[in-house]
């Protein structure tokens, strides 16, 4: 499996329309547009986990600085989620 980001949406993408769009390129597993968790508004960004990683390279080469609803898109490959530091 691999994880992509998914940079520059626009506000409008939900996680059904993000999952639609990496379907046509390979298998799904899953698909989340990044929320503000006050707002519930899009942060403009979001994660798409792809079955394989030569569906994955096809899905980066073929929507990485598209036009999108207006946007060029950023696709690229997910890195590890940095610790945090624990805060008070």
């Amino acid at each position: 499996m691999k994880s992509l980001f998914v940079g520059n949406l626009a506000w409008s993408v939900n996680d059904e329309e993000l999952k639609k769009k990496f379907e046509e390129f390979g298998v799904v597993t899953g698909a989340r547009v990044i929320t503000d968790k006050f707002s519930g508004r899009s942060k403009g960004f979001g994660f798409v986990d792809m079955e394989n990683d030569a569906e994955a390279a096809k899905a980066i080469e073929g929507l990485n600085n598209v036009d999108w609803n207006g946007r060029k898109a950023t696709v690229n490959e997910a890195k590890p989620k940095a610790p945090r530091e624990h805060r008070m």
